[in-house]
């Protein structure tokens, strides 16, 4: 097997009817205008000639084969004589395209996120100059309540610029050269594991050019170990029709080291390599290496178990790590679950987009767990589904070796179209909006009968780990249920302190919440030109950069702030409150009926007003510390308990995540001159009642809020953690 790289300066013009017909034609002059250089990989808004333009987009290639070698070409001799195959290979493609060689048409393209393959055996083993031509398009979806592209957030997204088209060759493209035998498809799955044995299910789709015999031997090895010295071989025969051949098999490993999230043990990892052989013998026709990582995974009522352990999430979601995926480096997209793991998480919500493969690598190796969205965010039109079904084949193909990945979500949102969900409008009344959130519980195309079948085909194609079929829709019709809750408690509507209230009316809402949070301004804000404070340019922030006036007027109205510094501090502090308060009412009933959350969201993508615990530059927001404080292993936190009369009480709670038990425990209340003081503990991956601090009357009757100090120290008189309530003061 060998490979070139068609990488680097191609020429590019904006498509017209005319440039259409002829540009795929060798003899076409791309020299001068209007063709342009342009970067591939990379997109097209990045090309100073194309900034503006939503495309189409022409591309022209030219490359030479040559038994020489050197730059731009390739050693048509690097595999053993006879039978050999060229492949072009275009790794990711943004959205749409149709793709020449020579001025020979070789077919259509759908789907940014996975690669596209033709054979050109014959083109290239026919001359030494070549023409690769591709036309891209990425219509933008003007019509966001029937969208016909699956780009996910980057297409229609409140915290993304609406403007930023990703149109582009954004990933490389190669072409190929193997033996008769070619892979066109790979699959690995994790079916089962525990410490005795462990099954990997593999699936490949073999190409042949004639019927014949072939070996497919299947080699596990310790990640990054030579394949000589392998634990485990397995060797199979099949014989193969001329065209695409389907082969499954399964191999079993004996007393498997386990892959476990970074709270629960260690990553160990292993590579798979597949090679196909023909009956002649001879060197491998074709390979394939998936490295991968055994576990077992189950969710049952919205609690996770990984190798039988069960784990309460944490997480967050993470959009695009670039607006332009592209331009993201493996640097950045690893700093992205390294921020994540460093507050103490160990879930990512992978927000309605399928990310760079870099990005999965680094969370296999940190331990994070992935919730996977396919790239479907709010409503879609009916003629997507054909096209959607087979997308969730590619990114099981794409993902499913991955350990880190643990849970798949067909759709996110599928009741509301972005801008104008519940609570989107100022001028709405409060009925309104109750009647916009009770219309999510009546049934509609897309989540009653596009999301169950993707959910169906993901469990065929996959069938080792969860399927949630949408995220934040109400119980609905046809079988009353719901999905993970999106609630915005203390944003959108209400309190902050309202979601404990509606997880005590309504237990089922908070089984797993998938978004929570509020918005404020980023420490980077030179986009907000705070020098014109307040004068703003507050249409240009809310188009743009996600600013959502209406609701933030409700935490920080800016007339009542005399500079932009103390409005955007106003906007943090409100956002940490609510985030460390939420957390710890989630924590609080973990496993009773909670199973986790996913707050919305770790970092932005380009200056945005958003609901981010990091801004576009990775500099935190107050919610960082917020975040990280609810969720440590241990913390110490209070349920507030209705009082009688005069008098409010806080019910006081143990909330640990550690898997070993802990004793002899001192926990102190603080109130003002008064103390309380108990001796306990807590039990591994547990909730404890501690006891209840009364707050007395005469202490509220303040100018201010009442503190409540609460400490816990271990059996050397170490602190372990501590928190502070402020218990609001009443009238004189």
């Amino acid at each position: 097997m060998s490979a070139v790289d068609l990488d680097g300066t191609w020429r590019a013009a904006i498509a017209d009817p005319e440039r259409r017909r002829s540009f795929s034609d060798p003899r076409v002059d791309d020299s001068g205008e209007p063709w342009h250089d342009i970067a591939v990989p990379g997109h097209w808004q990045n090309a100073p000639a194309f900034a503006d333009t939503d495309g189409p987009v022409l591309y022209r290639h030219r490359f030479d084969v040559d038994s020489t070698g050197g730059p731009g070409r390739f050693d048509v001799d690097s595999t053993p004589s006879g039978g050999r195959r060229h492949w072009l290979v275009l790794d990711g493609l943004f959205y749409l395209g149709d793709v020449w060689l020579d001025g020979r048409y070789l077919g259509d393209t759908e789907g940014y996120f996975f690669a596209h393959q033709f054979e050109v055996t014959d083109s290239v083993s026919s001359g030494t100059e070549h023409l690769l031509a591709v036309e891209v398009a990425c219509p933008p979806q003007n019509d966001r309540t029937h969208k016909r592209s699956l780009t996910g957030s980057f297409q229609h997204a409140a915290w993304l610029d609406p403007d930023q088209n990703p149109g582009g060759i954004w990933r490389p493209v190669r072409i190929e050269t193997t033996g008769p035998l070619r892979f066109r498809h790979t699959r690995v799955r994790c079916l089962s594991a525990d410490e005795r044995t462990a099954r990997l299910a593999i699936r490949a789709v073999v190409d042949s050019p004639d019927r014949t015999t072939a070996v497919l031997r299947t080699r596990i090895t310790p990640a990054g170990q030579p394949t000589a010295h392998s634990a485990t071989d397995h060797e199979l025969t099949q014989v193969l029709a001329a065209g695409e051949n389907r082969v499954e098999w399964t191999v079993t490993v004996d007393r498997p080291r386990l892959w476990w999230p970074h709270q629960l043990g260690d990553q160990d990892l292993c590579d798979v390599t597949i090679d196909v052989f023909d009956q002649d013998g001879g060197p491998a026709s074709d390979r394939v290496v998936r490295r991968t990582g055994m576990r077992s995974i189950r969710l049952d009522h919205w609690m996770l178990s990984i190798n039988g352990e069960r784990l309460h999430l944490k997480g967050t979601s993470l959009g695009p790590t670039r607006q332009l995926l592209g331009d993201a480096s493996p640097d950045d997209l690893r700093v992205d679950v390294a921020l994540a793991k460093d507050l103490g998480l160990d879930l990512i919500r992978v927000h309605s987009h399928i990310s760079h493969p870099e990005l999965y690598a680094a969370a296999d190796e940190a331990g994070m767990l992935v919730w996977q969205d396919l790239p479907l965010q709010w409503a879609y039109a009916r003629s997507i589904r054909r096209q959607a079904l087979r997308q969730a084949r590619e990114a099981v193909d794409l993902l499913a070796h991955h350990p880190s990945v643990a849970v798949w979500c067909a759709h996110s949102e599928p009741v509301a179209a972005g801008r104008d969900h519940v609570g989107a409008d100022p001028s709405a009344t409060r009925r309104d909006r109750v009647v916009r959130q009770m219309g999510q519980s009546l049934p509609n195309w897309n989540k009653s009968l596009l999301d169950p079948s993707l959910r169906r085909t993901l469990r065929a194609v996959d069938g080792t780990r969860p399927v949630v079929a949408s995220s934040g829709a109400l119980p609905h019709l046809p079988r009353l249920d719901g999905s993970s809750s999106h609630l915005w408690f203390g944003w959108e509507y209400g309190t902050v302190d309202d979601l404990a209230h509606a997880a005590a009316r309504w237990p089922r809402l908070v089984r797993f919440v998938s978004e929570f949070g509020a918005a404020s301004v980023p420490p980077s804000a030179e986009f907000c030109e705070p020098e014109r404070w307040p004068d703003l340019d507050w249409d240009r922030l809310a188009h743009t950069h996600g600013l959502r006036r209406d609701l933030l007027d409700r935490i920080a109205a800016p007339e009542d702030y005399d500079s932009f510094d103390a409005w955007r501090e106003a906007t943090q502090l409100h956002q940490a409150h609510l985030l460390r308060r939420q957390i710890e009412t989630l924590r609080l009933l973990k496993y009773r009926p909670s199973g986790g959350f996913t707050q919305f969201l770790l970092a932005d993508a380009h200056p945005a007003i958003s609901h981010s615990l990091y801004d576009h530059r990775r500099r935190p927001k107050f919610a960082a510390e917020a975040v990280r404080a609810a969720c440590a292993p241990l913390i110490v936190a209070a349920r507030p308990m209705p009082g009688g009369g005069s008098t409010t009480a806080l019910d006081i709670h143990l909330v640990s995540d550690l898997r070993h038990p802990l004793r002899e425990l001192e926990v102190t209340a603080r109130v003002g001159p008064r103390s309380t003081r108990w001796i306990g503990g807590v039990d591994a991956d547990s909730t404890s009642f501690v006891g209840t601090v009364p707050v007395p009357g005469e202490a509220r009757r303040t100018d201010g809020p009442v503190a409540v100090d609460i400490e816990v120290l271990g059996p050397d008189g170490h602190l372990l953690t501590a928190n502070r309530y402020e218990v609001p003061a009443t009238d004189r």
